[in-house]
């Protein structure tokens, strides 16, 4: 584009809660802290030089109201209305799991260029399916917001595991408190398919059922569990991820010369002769939703391709409703990609 002006392209928001609006009210319900994120759908957009931030929607009336007030955007109650009359370029689909599909796959049928979708990506396997031919069918990027993909620490431990920094991968542990293997789970997953390269094969496990109350209402049941991965290469990682369990999220990664610890965005390494590593979180004052913005804007300019974000979340989705079945045949391994006749199994996430 040199010696062009750049465009700015019209974005809008379905979703206007916590991370789609930064509505520190639908935090409270949750009991969670909008400052605490890794950046918001509405701050990132916002933020951005390439981004005109034109509307959002939500059936909330205070939702709307928050909103407006803190963006200046226009809103609405009904989100097909506000595709209609915006004709935006780039929309963040930032509701539950379970209208993802509906919302995506009817943008794309309506000429959105760029869908930035958050986790998970959907609800069944094949609700995710249908997503991506939608996407495909209409040549619309599909994003999804596991952030850690635009993390500069993970993205440099992918690049360290690939060239061998850490010798030979000989087994991974994924843990985290609070359970919740769909919400929680579907990050820690991703994060273990984005370092390795490798896709989850094959999945054993077993559900944690101590009912713990799901923050996002009764409606949803997305129990925590323990379980292993098995990876296409053949590397085996453990999940603990208990209802109660308590401390940090961890990636942990085994290698023959030494082992990776991801946190939240920092991480840490230990060499087996003696050597420790801490690759400090990045700096304040850009987010990792920040990034996915600018690589999907720099997608929609043409000059760049964008990472993989949509198969590799189909098959942590794939990977999570694997649990679900596993469970139920007492704990026998479960192969991926799913047979046709499981590939409706739902998962209830929020």
């Amino acid at each position: 584009m040199s010696g062009q002006t750049a465009p700015v392209y019209r974005a809008a928001i379905i979703g206007l809660g916590f991370i789609g609006g930064g509505d520190q009210v639908s935090g409270d319900a949750l009991g969670q802290l909008v400052s605490d994120l890794d950046g918001t759908h509405a701050e990132a957009l916002g933020r951005s030089p390439r981004v005109a931030l034109v509307a959002g929607s939500s059936r909330d009336t205070g939702r709307r109201d928050r909103f407006h007030s803190r963006t200046g955007a226009r809103v609405y109650a009904d989100w097909r209305a506000m595709l209609e009359a915006e004709k935006p370029e780039l929309v963040s689909v930032a509701t539950y799991a379970p209208q993802h599909a509906e919302m995506v796959i009817e943008c794309a049928r309506r000429g959105v260029r760029a869908l930035f979708c958050e986790k998970p990506i959907a609800t069944s396997p094949a609700e995710a399916d249908a997503m991506l031919e939608a996407c495909r069918a209409a040549g619309s990027l599909l994003a999804i917001n596991h952030s850690r993909r635009y993390n500069p620490n993970y993205r440099r431990l992918r690049d360290l595991v690939a060239a061998g920094g850490l010798g030979d991968l000989t087994s991974a542990a994924l843990r985290w408190g609070s359970g919740r293997l769909g919400n929680v789970g579907t990050h820690t997953m991703d994060a273990l398919v984005l370092l390795t390269g490798q896709r989850i094969a094959g999945v054993s496990g077993t559900l944690d059922l101590s009912r713990r109350p799901d923050c996002r209402g009764p409606q949803f049941q997305d129990p925590g569990g323990w379980g292993l991965l098995r990876l296409e290469g053949g590397l085996i990682a453990t999940v603990d991820a208990a209802d109660y369990g308590a401390g940090p999220l961890q990636v942990v990664l085994h290698g023959t010369k030494g082992r990776a610890i991801a946190g939240g965005q920092g991480v840490t390494l230990d060499y087996w002769d003696g050597r420790r590593e801490e690759w400090p979180e990045p700096p304040a004052g850009e987010t990792s939703l920040d990034r996915a913005v600018q690589e999907i804007v720099a997608w929609l300019d043409g000059s760049a391709e964008f990472s993989p974000s949509d198969t590799a979340a189909c098959n942590v989705l794939e990977a999570i409703a694997a649990f679900h079945l596993s469970h139920e045949r007492d704990g026998r391994w479960v192969s991926l990609p799913l047979p046709e006749a499981d590939r409706g199994r739902e998962v209830r996430t929020g």
